[in-house]
């Protein structure tokens, strides 16, 4: 199973494993406090679409069509579907203050397509 939780949350025994999926560390938490099994910042977007992004709401439709571009192509995509594949619970760790308009609703989404297939 996939799920996603904001990393600013408390680590819980739900989150299974816990990954980054960020490109950046986020501002403010120890790697302690993180508790990370992995940091797996290769399947964040490309900086280039991550800036053109910007968080802003109305570009999250056109943001959403372009990162399943580029995980289409995306190798690091690959080793996350193994680790979902093998373990019980997944939770990708993401920074974002918008809960719902995020990269990783986006990676969980296609992460999830993927594994139906």
């Amino acid at each position: 199973m996939l799920s996603i939780k904001r990393i600013y949350e408390a680590p819980g025994e739900e989150d299974g494993l816990r990954v980054l999926v960020d490109r950046l560390w986020p501002r403010g938490v120890s790697k302690e406090d993180a508790a990370l099994d992995l940091w797996l910042k290769d399947v964040a977007p490309s900086p280039e679409l991550r800036t053109w992004f910007g968080h802003e709401p109305d570009r999250f439709e056109e943001f959403s069509i372009r990162y399943r571009a580029e995980l289409e192509t995306n190798p690091a995509l690959d080793r996350l579907l193994a680790m979902a594949r093998e373990a019980e619970t997944v939770t990708l760790l993401y920074g974002a203050r918008d809960q719902e308009r995020n990269h990783a609703v986006v990676l969980c989404d296609f992460a999830r397509d993927s594994l139906a297939r």
